[in-house]
């Protein structure tokens, strides 16, 4: 038999599933990890713990499966994009802990840059907008903060990173620091049509080029972990960020293909192909897994608050006590009474990009309950994506190509029937689930697989792609239309606050 594994490096867990040659699990081990608030809208990650947490659950996935280093082909990282970290290229540690993507304090600089008129050159050159998401920012605090950090980069002592490169420097014993293109996309310093780092951008950012990973294809043996972690070497041969992964582990290997992943947040790909597209609705444009050299590109919107509204209801609210209750609880109505729920926690993200936006609940009447807000609750994450898709859609007309035909999905929110139903319903296009919804591990694993010579091409990936379960559009489509117009009208309310 042949295995490969996947290593998952999430927002709130590190995760291991070794897949059979057919793309179906073979086990999965799974460890959480602290979150850390240092201050309002300021999130860490422990590097360390990072590391310990991915590298026990991948030998206890092995052991689970009773297997050995000897019956794993490869593995394929795939990890939660724009964290960042930057580490002593001696020592190995870090200097600082990991600031996590939805960490906001770049954001002065970013309202800098923007000032500056610095927006077109980013757009131009890395496909993206100007924020606090990406990495640039959170690298140039680090800088400006940790003593003696900017002089220690300038003598190439320092080495920056996201989650995968990290992962990729500890397993290789500090032999190899590199990325993907779809992780160096994310940094806001990477020009993805020449699939380069961008001097002239390092510059605006004081970040010396020293600090930087090498870029290499998705799919490509980047080095051999040491022997000891597994009892024998095995080729790290697939990388890309969780959500290009998801996008490759749902075979939407072509343009026009989509994809939605229900998790913390909701990321939402459609594949443009090999041409370099920019949006006019509010989504950034950025690299997609590529198998090979050739720069491949997709549309994405990212929406910050998706499933975290359910951990708001469980901890925040105390509605529910455990986050699988609230299908119950939101099923209990018919509908959600006229309530609007907007989760701008954390600002919001695409096509809005509103940095200051914050949450609200609107169209509250006396009758309204608890049963009430939590299904508007859920549907916030199925509004939120049918906005992203329309964007989407708009965007892929005025370049020539098609409507989006059909939504694949993959997430842990996406097993929740009422969410998918009502997604469709939305969208007025079928919403589409896979037999294998772990589809961000497996997209690695078939980049890992590619790579090594498990699969030949693309054709053989996409035979394997199976379908579960087709949810179809019910709804009249004015009442779909006019739904769409009271949540663009609550999130107004939103952004005037």
């Amino acid at each position: 038999m042949t295995y490969l594994l996947a290593l998952d490096q999430g927002t709130s867990s590190s995760r291991s599933i070794v897949f059979d040659r057919a793309g179906r699990i073979v086990t999965m081990a799974q460890r959480e990890f602290r979150q850390i608030y240092p201050q309002p809208g300021w999130v860490e990650h422990d590097p360390e713990e990072i590391w310990q947490t991915q590298l026990a659950t991948a030998q206890q996935a092995l052991a689970q499966a009773n297997l050995t280093a000897k019956d794993i082909v490869a593995i394929g990282i795939t990890n939660q994009r724009e964290t960042t970290l930057v580490w002593n290229r001696r020592t190995g540690l870090p200097i600082h802990n990991a600031i996590v993507w939805q960490d906001r304090r770049g954001e002065p600089l970013c309202a800098q840059l923007r000032a500056q008129g610095h927006e077109e050159q980013v757009r131009r050159s890395t496909g993206l907008v100007i924020d606090a998401y990406f990495s640039a920012t959170k690298i140039r605090w680090i800088l400006d903060h940790v003593k003696g950090a900017h002089i220690a980069a300038a003598q190439g002592d320092l080495a920056f990173g996201t989650v995968d490169s990290w992962l990729l420097w500890k397993l290789t014993g500090g032999q190899v620091h590199a990325t993907d293109v779809s992780n160096a996309s994310r940094t806001m310093l990477y020009d993805i049509r020449h699939n380069t780092w961008d001097h002239e951008l390092l510059k605006l950012l004081h970040v010396p080029d020293s600090l930087l990973p090498q870029v290499h294809p998705s799919s490509h043996v980047f080095g051999e972990t040491q022997p000891q972690m597994f009892g024998a070497p095995i080729k790290v041969a697939g990388i890309a960020g969780d959500q290009q992964s998801a996008l490759f582990g749902q075979a939407c290997f072509k343009a026009g293909l989509a994809k939605n992943t229900y998790g913390t947040g909701c990321f939402m790909l459609m594949h443009t192909g090999e041409k370099f597209q920019r949006s006019a609705n509010g989504l950034i444009t950025t690299a997609a897994a590529q198998p090979g050299a050739k720069p491949e590109f997709a549309f994405e919107g990212s929406v910050f608050i998706g499933g975290a509204v359910v951990q708001w209801l469980r901890d925040g609210l105390n509605a529910i006590k455990a986050s699988g209750e609230v299908q119950g609880l939101a099923e209990s109505v018919p509908d959600a009474g006229g309530v609007m729920f907007v989760p701008a926690f954390t600002g919001l993200g695409a096509p809005y990009w509103d940095a200051n936006a914050r949450g609200a609940i609107v169209g509250l009447t006396r009758g309204s309950t608890v049963a009430h807000i939590a299904r508007a609750a859920l549907e916030s994450i199925a509004f939120q994506s049918a906005a992203l898709l329309q964007a989407m859609s708009r965007d892929a007309q005025a370049s020539g190509g098609s409507s989006v035909a059909e939504l694949r999905v993959d997430g842990g929110a996406c097993v929740n029937d009422l969410l998918m139903q009502f997604q469709a319903d939305l969208l007025g296009i079928p919403v589409v689930r896979p037999q294998v919804v772990e589809t961000t591990a497996l997209g690695a694993a078939y980049l890992a697989g590619l790579a090594t010579g498990v699969y030949q091409d693309l054709d053989e990936l996409s035979a394997l792609w199976q379908v579960e379960r087709r949810f179809h559009p019910t709804m009249p489509r004015e009442r779909a239309q006019q739904l769409m117009a009271n949540w663009e009208r609550a999130v107004r309310q939103t952004t005037a606050v």
